[in-house]
């Protein structure tokens, strides 16, 4: 706020209102009404002793008409000096307008009626302005400057004259008018009009309209060297009618916009009204948010595509009021524009000695994978520059898939990122939406591009194969364009609407199961699996990764805890079901906080804990663990099968009673096993005679097949031996071998189909106490694939056909005491 001043009755007078260019200088305009004729007060002026040569106040770029006062800010010590010397000695000094350091040629006299001083400290003095004079000579001293001048003499208005009476007529009749049609825009126009009326003196009035003409220094300066006042006036004239006629053009453009817009965009009218309006004064509005946004983008390397759109995009919310949702839209858009790391890449580090003891540090076992990401490395390494991969991890919850994605980010030094897709059903959230819907935004590859601040980060998109498909649009055909390595390099986000490379991006992806994952989605990808950890690796992944990372979690150092190696064992397979550590790492922490609660209250606790302790911690097993028994009657056989949480066996048992040879199945199984039963079932019908089967025992008893645990679905080809092994043992009364397994798909010509999960199907095996395993020869491949220590001590046999697995999986004679079946005739 300005502050008020109060001046003394013989020049106290109202104040303007005015927006004056000198603003920074002077404070709101007063001015006097004077009690002398305009000829006395020539008369006077000249009886003034003016010297010849006059202090100037330098630092005031502002023109000042006689008999105007004002009050001026005074910046400078020299300036207060200047004119506390002339207040005190009653002299005069000099206001001269000057333009960058240059001095115009003509000035004014002036007088200092009072000096004040503001809350800030800053003075201010009240001054007049009395009689013009022509600059002859600067003369600079020190850190004052002096003019030497020549008065000049003001010719005024002659108001016997006619046309001096029509000027002055005119000059009211048009300043009114002028007010009138700006009264709603500049405040204190009617106070003004007031007080205008008050004044008597002609000359003055001119003065004082001239000296707020909102118009250059220039053009001031000019009026200042005018002579004659009434030439003066003219000119006055002439700018007033301007100024008329722009209020006028105002009108008709307000009428003519408002015939094209609703009422709420009468901001906007407004607003367009201004700038055309300080288009034809020559009046600047200061740096927009639009053109901050166009300066930034001119500082960006990006391609010419992406700078002529952006610019596009800022022109067209130029023509948008600040207030619609689409000029935040389009503003928004383009902040992302310049937020986007275009062409911007991290350098790779491709020691791949370093790489590999990096992934050797954070994760245990999975050597296919990390040998697929050395390759990728060396690849690099050679070619400099190589698009990225498309890997997809596959396997069961648990086992390191989605670490795996930071780890390989660290070792290749590359920025991480992780997209979470399980549940994804919209396929804008893949692409983004467009631009015209409200609350638009950018899919979830751009966000994170955005967040990575970089065009070549490790990407992780977790749980493809959850993505739902069955909402709104195909988020797995968004995907095919993000993870085709042939078009992912001009990938086009809705949102962004312009071409994004996603060729540097080193994807990977996660999934459980391969079946949900769309075809066309799979040829994309490298599939990887990733395998779950028998029980040995999980021990040594207990004791290398997960109690030291429990103990610094919780608190503990080493000499406070350790657990035995059988103990862990023993929380593997009695409190944990899974193929990967997940569940394991729970349990070590809920033993290792029970470990910090006894600290924490002193009690007594053992520093060593072994299986006894376990039931203590854990309380009861959670899990039965599921061993080899006894197969004392035909009609029983066992199989291996694959479940997310890894390998386990499974028993099939079948039983005949009398009937008309319905065949019912039991233990919630799914399509596949079903058809798999119906499928054994016909074969055994088909060579009945060779097997030594009575044709009568399959019209005349109902064959029952029932897996245990029926609580739990089961599915899969891989029990279609083993249901054939269960229903020939009980239909030819002989027994399945002692500690056999077996897994495999059978066909109706006796052909026996590989099937997959092996290495976790026969450490199945090999924990429950079985030490011999039928397999199709087939799968002879997986076994060169696992490690010898997993195999050892089990006997596997590769079988091709029916006969090679009968051969093997049945006891070569009947049961003692055989079931006889009793047929009717």
């Amino acid at each position: 706020m300005q502050p008020q001043i109060m001046l003394e009755d013989s020049f106290k007078s109202p104040l303007v209102s005015f927006d004056h260019p000198h603003s920074d200088y002077i404070l709101p305009v007063f001015f006097t009404f004077s009690e002398h004729s305009s000829e006395e007060a020539e008369n006077l002026s000249q009886k003034e002793n003016i010297p010849s040569i006059l202090p100037i106040l330098h630092e005031i770029n502002l023109v000042v008409l006689p008999k105007i006062v004002i009050p001026l800010i005074l910046k400078h010590e020299q300036s207060v000096e200047i004119v506390q010397q002339a207040y005190d000695n009653d002299e005069s000094i000099g206001i001269i307008p000057q333009n960058k350091n240059i001095f115009f040629s003509h000035g004014i006299t002036a007088t200092v009626l009072k000096i004040l001083e503001l809350p800030d400290k800053r003075k201010v003095a009240i001054i007049k302005g009395n009689t013009r004079f022509e600059v002859k000579k600067i003369i600079q001293e020190e850190t004052k400057i002096f003019a030497k001048i020549k008065l000049l003499k003001e010719k005024l208005l002659d108001k016997k004259q006619p046309k001096v009476i029509a000027l002055i007529d005119k000059i009211n009749e048009v300043s009114q008018k002028m007010f009138s049609h700006l009264k709603d825009e500049v405040g204190g126009l009617e106070e003004l009009q007031e007080n205008m009326k008050k004044i008597k003196d002609d000359n003055f009035l001119i003065n004082f309209l001239c000296f707020n003409l909102n118009t250059d220094t220039i053009q001031k300066q000019k009026l200042l060297a005018i002579d004659d006042v009434e030439e003066r006036g003219l000119y006055l004239i002439e700018y007033l009618l301007k100024k008329q006629e722009m209020a006028h053009i105002q009108k008709e453009m307000h009428h003519k916009l408002y015939e094209n817009i609703k009422k709420d965009q009468k901001d906007f009218l407004l607003k367009q009204q201004i700038k055309v309006l300080q288009k034809e004064l020559g009046d600047q509005d200061e740096e927009s948010e639009i053109e901050e946004l166009k300066v930034l983008g001119s500082k960006k390397k990006w391609p010419e595509e992406v700078a002529e759109y952006f610019y596009k995009n800022l022109d067209k919310a130029e023509r948008l009021h600040t207030h619609s949702s689409d000029y935040a839209t389009y503003i928004n858009h383009a902040e992302l524009f310049l937020e986007l790391p275009w062409q911007v890449y991290t350098k790779d580090n491709l020691d791949l000695v370093r790489a590999k003891k990096v992934l050797d540090k954070h994760h245990y076992g999975l050597d296919k994978v990390k040998e697929r990401i050395i390759e990728y490395l060396a690849a690099v390494k050679l070619k400099k520059n190589m698009k990225g991969p498309i890997l997809c991890l596959y396997g069961p919850p648990g086992v390191g898939k989605t670490s795996l994605g930071e780890s390989i980010a660290k070792a290749l030094n590359r920025k991480y990122v992780k997209v979470f897709l399980g549940g994804l059903q919209d396929e804008a959230e893949i692409r983004g939406h467009r631009k015209t819907y409200v609350a638009a935004m950018p899919g979830k590859i751009i966000q994170h591009i955005n967040k990575a601040k970089a065009s070549n980060p490790v990407m992780l998109l977790d749980e493809i194969d959850k993505v739902d498909s069955h909402f709104r649009g195909d988020p797995s055909s968004a995907l095919l364009e993000v993870l085709d390595p042939e078009q992912n390099n001009t990938f086009v986000d809705n949102f962004l609407e312009v071409p994004y490379d996603l060729s540097q991006v080193l994807f990977i992806t996660t999934a459980n199961s391969l079946d949900t994952i769309p075809r066309p989605l799979r040829d994309r990808m490298e599939i990887i699996p990733v395998n779950g950890y028998t029980i040995e690796e999980k021990m040594f992944i207990a004791q290398k990764y997960l109690i030291p990372k429990q103990k610094k979690n919780h608190g503990l150092k080493f000499r406070d805890l350790t657990i035995d190696i059988k103990a862990i064992k023993k929380v593997i397979e009695e409190h944990t079901k899974e193929s990967g550590v997940r569940e394991l790492d729970r349990k070590l922490g809920k033993i290792v906080r029970k470990i910090a609660k006894n600290i924490v209250l002193e009690e007594e606790y053992s520093k060593k804990i072994n299986t006894k302790h376990i039931h203590q911690l854990l309380g009861n097993a959670t899990f039965d663990k599921e061993i080899y028994q006894h197969i004392d009657i035909p009609g029983v056989a066992i199989g291996l099968a694959w479940t997310p949480v890894g390998g386990d066996i499974l028993f099939i048992e079948s039983s005949l009673s009398q009937g008309k040879g319905k065949l019912t199945l039991s233990g919630q199984l799914g399509d596949i096993m079903k058809e798999s039963a119906i499928t054994a079932l016909s074969y055994i019908k088909a060579y009945a005679e060779a097997y030594g089967i009575d044709n009568r025992v399959f019209q005349q008893y109902d064959l029952h097949i029932h897996v245990p645990a029926g609580a739990i679905p089961k599915d899969g080809p891989s029990a279609g031996i083993t249901l054939f092994v269960s229903i020939l043992s009980l239909y030819t009364q002989r027994k399945v071998k002692e500690k056999l397994a077996m897994t495999g798909e059978i066909t109706l010509r006796g052909k026996i189909l590989p099937v997959g999960g092996i290495q976790e199907k026969i450490l199945a095996a090999k924990h429950a106490g079985i030490n011999t395993i039928l397999l199709s020869k087939k799968n002879e491949k997986d076994i060169s694939e696992i490690k010898k220590e997993y195999i050892e001590n089990i006997n596997i046999n590769y079988i091709d056909s029916i006969s090679e697995l009968i051969a093997l999986a049945l006891q070569k004679n009947k049961e003692p005491n055989s079931k006889v079946w009793q047929f009717t005739k």
